[in-house]
Order: structure tokens, then C-alpha cells, then sequence
């Protein structure tokens, strides 16, 4: 039997979601506006009353002639004649599920964990449930949240199976709703398989009107998200040489348009900040305010999201800022300033990359492995402390990292690597005294969301060109006469950003020839 998991609904049937709507009208609603499958999940009522509850919502799919599946109790499936059954982990077993309802029955199992779906595609699911992807009110005793990090590593290893590595259908579920169904679909992609649907709850359930709901959702689920317009599409130019050369048009393009560099940083640095990006070229505003984000992203200029001064009340205004620039395909950048030196810090940097799309995500050493997951070390401040890691062990890390996220990301230090997923390398521009002024970081991240704003075709290329631009500026300053410490480090430095603007606009790439770039090998 084929079935179109693409928008699956999982009921709930409680005050807190379905409110006093009857749950019969609201699945017919939803499969008018674009429901593929159902499943019926109800934890709280006897058995007389959900057969009864199942006979009428089986009345309503067979109508649509959509598939509709018992969660847990494969006796009810029997009952009321269901296509199939959803289990658990601690639910009856595949196996007996399976000779119980004969070899048509759809069955699916929730899996959170790559043994866990190899185990249910060796056994003969149909499908699996993969999550839980985020946080969700409707499933109590949440074994795992794995998001779209973990999903993806669950969908790599099913396509490499050889047992069944086309036949077995996946479905993402947990906390799923309109808000973040493209990037789910997006992010979780590996690169043989996809997921065939996400199954979602309270945002159609929950919904004042369950089929405008669906059919948005339906929408969204079958039309390319718009920052996919934020993907690299030049990984073709790997070739060190022609990138750089390249830099120069990106430099000169800055100036031409000016684009609006949105900063949300702390307060330490945002005159700093706003005076790099007008030497830069580009047009600065900082405002912290979430409510301002949706006018300001369609300006089509950049976003940055700089976590120095992380708050309750700056996460959530990070988080509305961050969907409003999503939802317009601006650029965003992300600076995890100090992602490890605080639980606050931790906690926000995995509340804000559950909540969006980031183009570019920067940040020292310390708060990169923080993003990745990979470490739980305490940070010092800002600082990312003392290294350990080789140069090729920091390029897998960069690798690894916009792999997974499907971005491009930037490992600052005194070399610095970034990478999109395919190309990786290291630059090894720059000067110490950047290191003995407040806000060098931070206002590189502003240079670079610049850059992105303007370079469309290769985000790389962009974070390439607004690096070198930065770090070569600071290799200029700190030769001027009258420099002496990073007290007169920073005018000189701003006016060498200025410089190199101006140079770039008369087309000289002598500034260039500084540029120290590396392609960085790491299989």
C-alpha cells in the first residue's frame, strides 16, 4: 500500500489542545485542508469509549481515503478495522504487532535513536516516528529531543542500509508547527534520504480552524523555503586562487549598495560596531527590540544575533527577530558569545538554534564545540581558553558543524577556519592587537553579515571577502605610524576598513596580496 506521509496528524483529545472543538470536525477539517494521514492518540479514555471515538473518526478518513492508525492498542486497530497501528518503544513489541494485524497493516514505530530505527526497519515497519524533534507539551515523559541535528544522523544511517534502504518511509514529529515545518524538512535532509512527512499535533488540533491550519501547513510543506535562497550555490569555485580573486567584486559591492546591517549585540560594543560597518560601506542600526525585526527584514539587508548580553528577555527578542528574517529570506548571523560560560548561555544557545535558520554562525574555538554539542566545558568569560586541537582537528570541527546545520560556518583565532559542508579553509590574517580590544569579534560578525547581504550565490565567498577585508585592515593599522598598543590601534583600524572600501571602489586589489588563505584537507 502506498501512503502519502507528508502531513500527518496525531489527535489529542484533551481540554488543554482540543478545547471544547469535537475531535470528529476537526479531522475532517483538517483532511479538507490537506491532512495525508491520521493517527489516533488517546491515553486517557477506556477502551468502549475509544472504539467508539475511533469507529466515527474512521468514518471521516475512509470517506477522504486517507490511512488511519491506531497509537499503541493494536486491539481498538482490530476493533474498527484501522489501516494500522503507531507503537512506542515501551508499546507491544513489532513483531507480535505485526502477526496480529498480517502483513498489509501499516505500522509504525517511534524511534529516537539510530538502534532504535535500525531495529524497526529490520523488524518491517512501514515507518518510523523519528524524534522527539523539539520540545512539546502534548507528549509527557519525553525520552530524547534530537532535532533536526539528530534526525539527520538517523536518516543518514537508513540510507545506508542494506537491508532496506529505500522502502522504510520517515516521519518527524515533536513540536513541529508552521513556524518551523521548512527548516525541519531542510535541516534534517542527509544526503541519500529525506524525510516523507512531519507529523504535527497542536497546530492543527490546537487551531481555531483546523483546515485553514492544514492548508497552510500543506503549503508550506510542498513549497521550497525562501532561505533556501541563503544556501551556497558556488561550491563549484574551490580552487583557493579564484576564490580570493573573487574578494575584490564582493568588497566593491558593499559600497555599491549598502546594505542594512540589523545588529542586535550588547551595548559594549554597539558604537564600534555601527563605526565598522560605515567604514565598511554598509548602513548600521542597532535595535535590540524583537517587535522592530519583521519592518527591518524587509529591507533585505543582514541580521546579527550577538549573544553578549543574553537575557530572558534578549532570547526572546532574538527568537521573534530570527523568524521574521527566516520568513523574508534576509541573512542571519550568529555570534554565541560565551556559549559555555553560563547554564543561561547554554540553555540560549539551544533554545535559539531550535528556533531558526542560521546562515552563518561565528564564534571563537570554546563557543563553536558549544553549537556542535561536543563539548560541556565551562568557559571562561568570552574567552575561548587555551587550544588543544590541531589545525585539521578545528577544520573538522567547522566541517562538521555546517554540515550538519547546512550553513557556513567561522572558527575565529588566530587562524581562523570556515567552512560550508564541502570547502573548508584557513585564514591567517589578522593581528594580536585585535585580540586586546573590546569587541573584535563582534564586529567581524558585522562585517561579515554585511558581506552576506550583498554576495547571494556563495555565502562563503562572502564570509571569505568580509574576513580578509577585516583582518588585512588590521594588519594596515597596526603598521601606521603612531600605533602603539590597541589604544591607537582601533581609529587606525577603522580608518584602514575606510581604506580598503575606497580602494575597492577604484577597482586596485593591492590591499590583496596580504590575503594568506589555505584550502584545509579534512577527511
Amino acid at each position: 500500500m502506498s501512503v502519502d506521509y507528508s502531513l500527518y496528524l496525531v489527535t489529542d483529545s484533551t481540554k488543554a489542545i482540543l478545547g471544547g472543538k469535537d475531535l470528529v470536525k476537526v479531522v475532517d477539517a483538517a483532511i479538507e485542508g490537506g491532512v495525508t494521514v491520521v493517527q489516533l492518540r488517546d491515553k486517557t479514555s477506556g477502551t468502549a469509549d475509544l472504539i467508539r471515538i475511533a469507529k466515527d473518526v474512521h468514518i471521516v478518513t475512509q470517506k477522504h481515503g486517507v490511512p488511519f492508525l491506531i497509537n499503541d492498542r493494536v486491539d481498538v486497530a482490530l476493533a474498527v478495522g484501522a489501516e494500522g497501528v503507531h507503537i512506542g518503544q515501551d508499546d507491544m513489541d513489532l513483531a507480535t504487532a505485526r502477526e496480529l494485524l498480517g502483513p498489509r497493516a501499516i505500522i509504525g514505530v517511534t524511534c529516537s535513536n539510530i538502534s532504535e530505527a535500525q531495529a524497526a526497519t529490520i523488524g518491517g515497519a512501514n515507518y518510523v516516528g523519528i524524534g522527539t524533534m523539539f520540545t512539546t507539551p502534548t507528549k509527557e515523559n519525553t525520552k530524547s529531543v534530537i532535532g533536526t541535528a539528530g534526525t539527520r544522523a538517523i536518516l543518514h544511517h537508513l540510507s545506508g542500509m542494506p537491508e532496506r534502504p529505500e522502502s522504510i518511509a520517515a516521519v518527524a514529529i515533536g513540536g513541529i508547527n508552521a513556524s518551523n515545518v521548512q527548516r525541519v524538512l531542510f535541516q534534517s535532509k542527509s544526503t541519500f534520504k529525506s524525510l516523507d512527512g512531519v507529523a504535527v499535533v497542536s497546530a492543527i488540533v490546537a487551531a481555531e480552524d483546523p483546515k485553514a491550519a492544514a492548508a497552510h501547513l500543506r503549503e508550506l510543506i510542498t513549497t521550497p523555503p525562501i532561505f533556501r535562497s541563503l544556501l551556497t550555490l558556488g561550491a563549484q569555485v574551490q580552487k583557493v586562487q579564484e576564490l580570493v580573486g573573487r574578494v575584490p567584486a564582493v568588497v566593491k559591492k558593499v559600497g555599491m549598495v549598502a546594505p542594512i546591517c540589523h545588529n542586535m549585540t550588547n551595548m559594549v560594543v554597539q558604537n564600534f560596531a555601527a563605526n565598522v560597518a560605515v567604514a565598511i560601506g554598509a548602513s548600521p542600526i542597532m535595535a535590540n527590540d524583537g517587535s522592530e525585526a519583521e519592518d527591518l527584514a524587509g529591507l533585505k539587508g543582514a541580521l546579527v544575533i550577538n549573544m553578549g548580553s543574553a537575557t530572558s528577555q534578549s532570547i526572546s527578542d532574538y527568537t521573534q527577530a530570527l523568524k521574521a528574517y527566516n520568513e523574508s529570506g534576509a541573512p542571519v548571523l550568529f555570534d554565541p558569545v560565551g556559549a559555555g560560560a553560563t547554564r543561561l548561555r547554554r540553555e540560549a544557545v539551544r533554545t535559539l538554534m531550535a528556533s531558526g535558520f542560521f546562515t552563518i554562525i561565528k564564534g571563537n574555538e570554546s563557543e563553536i564545540v558549544v553549537v556542535l554539542g561536543e563539548s560541556c566545558v565551562q568557559q571562561k568569560g568570552v574567552d575561548s581558553g587555551k587550544s588543544e586541537k590541531t589545525a585539521i582537528d578545528k577544520a573538522r570541527v567547522v566541517k562538521k558543524l555546517a554540515a550538519r546545520e547546512r550553513n557556513v560556518v567561522v572558527m575565529t583565532g588566530v587562524v581562523d577556519y570556515i567552512s560550508d559542508g564541502t570547502r573548508t579553509y584557513s585564514i591567517s590574517n589578522g593581528h594580536p592587537y585585535l585580540g586586546l580590544i573590546t569587541g573584535s569579534g563582534c564586529t567581524l560578525g558585522t562585517t561579515i553579515a554585511a558581506f552576506t547581504a550583498v554576495e547571494k550565490e556563495d555565502r562563503l565567498l562572502a564570509v571569505l571577502a568580509g574576513t580578509l577585508m577585516f583582518e588585512i585592515a588590521a594588519q594596515q593599522a597596526a603598521r601606521q605610524p603612531g600605533v602603539n598598543g590597541p589604544g591607537t590601534f582601533v581609529p587606525a583600524f577603522v580608518d584602514a576598513l575606510s581604506s580598503i572600501a575606497r580602494q575597492a571602489e577604484a577597482d586596485n586589489t593591492e590591499w590583496l596580496k596580504e590575503a594568506k588563505v589555505q584550502s584545509m584537507e579534512t577527511l
